[in-house]
């Protein structure tokens, strides 16, 4: 039998795309080895948001055909059509695989395999869940939007999505397996359709399921977060106090050069609908705003990235990703002239990683001394369980039993609240 590995680079949807070649393959009998340098086959799933995502590619491939030249190095994900990628490690890869075009793989890797799964569309296969309790359901792939500094319109082509019923199969299946979260992921998962079904009434479906189980969801673009899906939120008790949608800038001029198509103003005016909604509905929980934003965005003056200060203070996020602006080959920013210096855009990471220390921190504080339920992920490396709450906080269990508590939900009282993590103890254990 032949072996594979596979290394992920990048978002939740590499992970959902990684799965399901994992399950290709094994159906095609491929067997999982112990390591990238132990292997037949190494699928490299590629991420080209960030610069320093894309050099981790270039010393993977370089470290693996220098231990094994044997090995078939496979590049997909959003590297994979990428002309200066291709050109700059030409020599070191043996297949170059888009990912809606999985069916090819097997043929590529050996033209007289017996009996290959053949498959239309990628995401109608069944992934090898690398999770028991917890699974991304990918509703869609592909983006519409064309923000200014992206690749993933180029990289994984336009908006398709999967149809209701498909998506609602995959998850009774899941819940028939014991699994207790669903996360429905795409690059623009708010704007799913199918028919006559929108976002909304997909997770409405979803949450209409029995069981007891948490649903989340991500990416949401701002420009589709509408009052219907905002009431939704509220309404639907299994969808989690969590929403994650990307702020990018605080100015509306660089919002407009970016292309991300809403006012600064716009989005914290969603902010506040979300919040209103959650109070109503769910004030046992404060719903948790998490964000991405980039700076040092061509042309940002300083005056400019005061207002990304500004809108970070009076929003109070509980988490947001920032990155340093690098330009992304073939995109539209990438022919502006990258202008704010790295020291400067490293000030400015600095200020804002400041700023959401303070305002998560504050927010943490509502959880002291409170009870709330957990879902149990693993072990850190000191040993101790560790979850996430509703919100999306991560939770260190202290004294918790030496059981497998993995996978099931707990009560925990918050005894210590950081920045970013609380802290607590187990009261109950339920099912």
């Amino acid at each position: 039998m032949k072996t594979y590995y596979i290394i992920t680079f990048g978002c939740q949807m590499n992970k959902a795309d990684s799965e399901r070649l994992s399950f290709y393959l094994e159906k095609n009998n491929f067997i999982l080895a112990k390591n990238q340098f132990q292997t037949d086959v190494l699928i490299i799933t590629t991420c080209g948001v960030r610069q320093s995502a894309e050099d981790r590619v270039y010393s993977l491939v370089h470290q693996v055909k220098k231990k094994n030249p044997k090995t078939i190095v496979v590049i997909t994900g959003c590297l994979s059509e990428r002309k200066d990628v291709r050109s700059r490690i030409k020599n070191k890869v043996d297949i170059w695989l888009p990912i809606k075009e999985m069916a090819s793989l097997i043929p590529k890797i050996n033209n007289k395999i017996n009996n290959p799964l053949i498959v239309k569309d990628y995401l109608s296969v069944a992934p090898k869940y690398e999770s028991t309790f917890s699974a991304y359901v990918p509703i869609g792939n592909g983006c519409n939007n064309f923000c200014s500094y992206c690749v993933v319109p180029y990289a994984r082509g336009r908006e398709r999505y999967r149809s209701a019923t498909e998506i609602v199969r995959e998850v009774k299946g899941l819940l028939k397996n014991g699994y207790k979260e669903v996360v429905l992921i795409a690059q623009n998962v708010n704007s799913y359709h199918s028919g006559n079904i929108d976002f909304t009434r997909i997770l409405t479906k979803i949450n209409d399921l029995p069981g007891d189980f948490w649903i989340r969801f991500v990416s949401s673009h701002p420009k589709d977060i509408s009052s219907k899906l905002i009431a939704a939120l509220g309404q639907c008790s299994k969808v989690c106090e969590h929403v994650h949608f990307a702020l990018q800038s605080g100015d509306d001029e660089i919002l407009r050069k970016m292309n991300r198509q809403y006012t600064a103003s716009h989005f914290q005016s969603l902010v506040k609908k979300i919040r209103a909604v959650g109070r109503k509905y769910k004030p046992e929980l404060p719903v948790a705003i998490t964000t991405d934003v980039i700076v040092g965005f061509p042309g940002e003056t300083k005056k400019q990235f005061l207002q990304t200060v500004k809108v970070f203070k009076a929003t109070k996020f509980d988490m947001a990703y920032i990155s340093q602006y690098s330009p992304r080959y073939g995109t539209v920013s990438a022919k502006m002239t990258d202008d704010v210096p790295k020291l400067e855009k490293k000030r400015r990471e600095n200020v804002l990683t400041k700023v959401l220390s303070q305002t998560a921190g504050e927010n943490n504080k509502y959880y002291l001394k409170k009870v709330i339920p957990v879902l149990v992920e693993g072990k850190n490396r000191q040993g101790e369980w560790y979850g996430k709450t509703r919100t999306y906080k991560l939770v260190r269990i202290i004294g918790a039993p030496i059981n497998n508590l993995a996978g099931n939900f707990v009560m925990v009282k918050i005894n210590k609240v950081r920045d970013l993590t609380l802290e607590g103890t187990i009261m109950a254990q339920y099912e």
